[in-house]
This record gives structure tokens, C-alpha cells and sequence, in this order.
């Protein structure tokens, strides 16, 4: 039944149900007008009865007189007229002998009115009805018992029934077409949606899927696809534009490391030349190395959460920790690094990710900006803050909204060193212990760019 098409599938739900309600219409049609004739007959029957009995209760009334003939119908209808002792007094042609009644029956019937059903009786060779009444004759106390064939009522009945079941299978038949018609007009926008969808690729962006206006589940299923059609195509063309970015970094170290070393074995002619060009290649194979690992970092944190080894850990020492490594660098441009930082600050996360960020950003403070970088922390909306700070020109205003973006550069900063990767890692850490990254300008000068870590992860 599941491998069927929901065409048929609904087409079969609705004949079943249309079966159960023709079938139950029928059943109580047949039974509510069995109900109403058997009501009629008893109700003929007792009128007859008091016409009768009128007739029979007069002196030398009897059934054979022109008035009671007149009552009851030959071949449909007896009558009979009972002594209390169940002797016949009067009765029909051939029911002028034997009683139609029991001695238990007869007993009722004197008392009050009484239905009976029985068999045929003589000269009818059909089922009957009857009613037994009371009777004054004479002064004598005597039971009237009139009757009246059921073959009328059994043939209306089964007229009804052959009529219901021949138009229920016709009706049955054509509401299921109907049903059939209608479940491929409300599945007719869906078809036009499959189609649609089996012709959409990457390569024809920006198509979607039509979607009638109809205001009902399929209208928001086609406005849902579409949406997720939206959101896909970004994720696409962040992916493209992240391989053409991630393509153009690395031919760039990859065109240096083999110029240097074709010159190194074309026009190298001392020993100097020679470890002057090794030691380039080794710096631009570092330059792949850190890239190669910022790429991969990446992709891990884009195909799931980024695995953390969670741990307390010491602010301060943290922060001295990445200044250590970075102590030379500073050196060597005549720049303080410093970490102020009161003792006593905690926060949990994993230490080489978060030393891996806060390194991160004081490259970029070393790198981009200029005078003193310090190492601060803050307290805020309960996250905890770590700062770097210089005394730089900033960011750029094209650069604020989108500096952590992935390969997102200056253009002063393209001419220089770097991938433009080292804050979209920031950002991926952040993201990765429950925290979040941000930056601003100060108003004295310099930048300021920090991590915030929930107390609590």
C-alpha cells in the first residue's frame, strides 16, 4: 500500500470511507422504513379491529354481512371471532373451524389487545400478522383476532434492498472518481513543484519552486522549500566563494616557495645565496602549514561542533602564556606587550583554543597596529571579557561589519602579510565554547577587539 502513489492512496481512503457511509445510509434507510411500515400494519390492524368489532358486537353481526366483508380484503386479510372458551363463533372462509390462537395467546388477548406474528394460516401460504382484542357479543366477553399478510412489507423491503444495492456499488464507483479527479487537482500543484525541483542545479541559481496561491499546507510547503532553497544557495556560494579564497591564498605562498627555489637551483652560486633561499622557502612553508590548519579548523567547526577538552583556567596565566610567545615580535619592533589583568579571573574552556584566539588577536594587534598591545579582562551581562587592545588607526569602516568574516581583508591589509583568516577563527572559538567575538574602535585611538566566555559552559 506505501509503494502505491498518494494519488491512488487517497483515492482508496476516500472509496473506503464513502463505502462505510453508503453502507450505513443504506442499513438505516432499510431498517427505518421496515420500522415504518411494520408501525402501518399495526395500525391498520387495530383500526380494522375497532371496525370490526363494531360490526361483530351488534346483534347477528357477523363477518360474512356486506360491512364486514367490505373490510377485509380476500387474500390479504382474515378475520376470526373467539369464545372464551376458544370455540371459533365466526371467522373467514376456512378459518371457520380450527382457532389461530394458543390457549396462552387466547388467555392475553382477553385481557387486553395483543400482536402476534405467525405462519401461514389456512387459505393464506403467507407469513401474517395479527392482533387479538377484546370483544363484548352478546353480553358475552369474546376475542376478535384480525390479520393481515406481511408479503407487501417483505416485497417493499426487498425492492429497497435490491434498489440500494445496485445504486450503492454505482454510487460508490462514481465518488471515487470523483475522488480520484480531486486528489489529482489539490496534488497538481505538488507535481509542478517535483517537476521543478528535479530541474533546479547549481548551475541556474536563484530558480525556485511554484507555489500556488491557495493559503493551505501545500501553499507553506512550497514557500518552506523555497526558503530552504534560499538559505542552500548561500550556504553555496559561501562554500564557492571560501574555496576560490582559500585557492587564491595558497597559490600565492605556492608561486613564491617554487620561484625561490628555482632560483636557488638556477643562480644560486654560494653557499649563502643557497641558505638565503632555503630559509624563504621555510617561512613560506610555514605560511602553508598555518593556513593549511586555519582551513582545517574551519571545516571541522562547518561540519560540526569544534571538540573542546573544557578545563578552569586562569586568566592572567593564559594571557602570559600567548604574551611569552609573542614577547619577541614586540622586541623586535620596540613595542610593548603587556597583560593587565587582576588575579583571581577564571574561566573554563579548552587552553590551546583559547591561547590559539588570543594569539590570533595579538598577531593581528602586532601585524596592523601600531604602538602599546595590552592584554585586559572584563565583566559583562555574565560573560567574561578578554581584551586586546593597541594604539593603532583602527579598523576600517568597510572593514568593521565583516571583519570576521572568512578572508575578509583591507586593502591595505591584501598588500601585506596574512590570510584573513585569523579572526573567523576567533570567531569559531567564541562560537565553540558558547561565547561570541567583537570589536570597536576607541575613542582615543587603537582598537579594541575581545572574547566573551559565559561564566558557565
Amino acid at each position: 500500500m506505501k509503494r502505491l502513489p498518494i494519488r491512488l492512496r487517497v483515492t482508496a481512503a476516500f472509496a473506503l470511507a464513502m463505502a462505510v457511509v453508503l453502507a450505513s445510509a443504506g442499513w438505516f434507510i432499510y431498517a427505518r422504513l421496515g420500522s415504518h411500515l411494520a408501525t402501518a400494519l399495526d395500525l391498520e390492524l387495530s383500526v380494522r379491529a375497532q371496525d370490526l368489532g363494531a360490526v361483530v358486537g351488534q346483534s347477528g353481526g357477523s363477518f360474512g354481512s356486506g360491512k364486514g366483508i367490505q373490510l377485509i380484503e380476500s387474500g390479504e386479510s382474515y378475520a376470526q371471532l373467539l369464545a372464551a372458551t376458544g370455540r371459533v363463533l365466526d371467522g373467514t372462509v376456512k378459518l371457520e373451524r380450527a382457532s389461530i390462537l394458543t390457549a396462552a395467546q387466547l388467555n392475553v388477548a382477553l385481557r387486553g389487545p395483543v400482536f402476534a406474528n405467525r405462519g401461514p394460516v389456512p387459505g393464506l401460504d403467507e407469513p401474517s400478522r395479527l392482533l387479538a382484542t377484546p370483544v363484548e357479543r352478546g353480553g358475552r366477553r369474546s376475542v376478535l383476532v384480525v390479520g393481515r399478510t406481511t408479503q407487501d412489507r417483505a416485497e417493499t423491503l426487498a425492492r429497497l434492498r435490491d434498489e440500494l444495492l445496485i445504486a450503492g456499488p454505482i454510487a460508490l464507483l462514481l465518488a471515487s472518481l470523483a475522488g480520484y479527479a480531486l486528489a489529482g487537482l489539490a496534488l497538481r500543484p505538488v507535481e509542478a513543484m517535483r517537476s521543478r525541483a528535479a530541474s533546479i542545479s547549481a548551475d541556474r541559481p536563484g530558480e525556485r519552486l511554484p507555489v500556488p496561491a491557495t493559503g493551505d499546507e501545500i501553499e507553506r510547503l512550497g514557500e518552506t522549500l523555497n526558503e530552504m532553497l534560499a538559505r542552500l544557495e548561500k550556504a553555496l556560494e559561501r562554500e564557492r566563494a571560501f574555496v576560490a579564497d582559500a585557492g587564491h591564498e595558497l597559490r600565492t605562498p605556492l608561486a613564491l616557495l617554487r620561484a625561490e627555489l628555482e632560483l636557488a637551483l638556477r643562480h644560486a652560486e654560494s653557499r649563502e645565496e643557497l641558505e638565503g633561499a632555503v630559509r624563504l622557502s621555510i617561512a613560506e612553508v610555514d605560511r602553508l602549514a598555518q593556513l593549511a590548519e586555519a582551513l582545517l579548523l574551519i571545516a571541522r567547526t562547518d561540519g560540526g561542533e569544534l571538540p573542546l577538552q573544557l578545563e578552569d583556567l586562569d586568566a592572567g596565566a593564559l594571557a602570559t602564556s600567548v604574551v611569552n610567545r609573542f614577547a619577541w615580535r614586540a622586541q623586535e619592533e620596540n613595542r610593548s606587550l603587556a597583560v593587565e589583568m587582576p588575579s583571581g579571573v577564571r574561566v573554563r574552556g579548552d587552553r590551546l583554543r583559547l591561547e590559539q584566539a588570543l594569539g590570533n588577536l595579538v598577531d593581528n594587534a602586532l601585524r596592523h597596529g601600531s604602538g602599546d598591545v595590552r592584554l585586559r579582562t572584563t565583566t559583562a551581562g555574565g560573560n567574561t571579557e578578554l581584551h586586546c587592545i593597541d594604539e593603532g588607526p583602527g579598523f576600517p569602516p568597510e572593514l568593521i561589519v565583516r571583519a570576521f568574516d572568512r578572508f575578509a581583508r583591507s586593502s591595505h591589509a591584501r598588500a601585506e602579510s596574512g590570510s584573513g583568516l585569523g579572526l573567523a577563527i576567533v570567531q569559531v572559538i567564541a562560537d565553540a565554547h558558547g561565547g561570541s567575538a567583537a570589536l570597536a574602535n576607541r575613542p582615543e585611538g587603537g582598537a579594541d577587539v575581545w572574547l566573551a566566555l559565559p561564566e558557565q559552559l
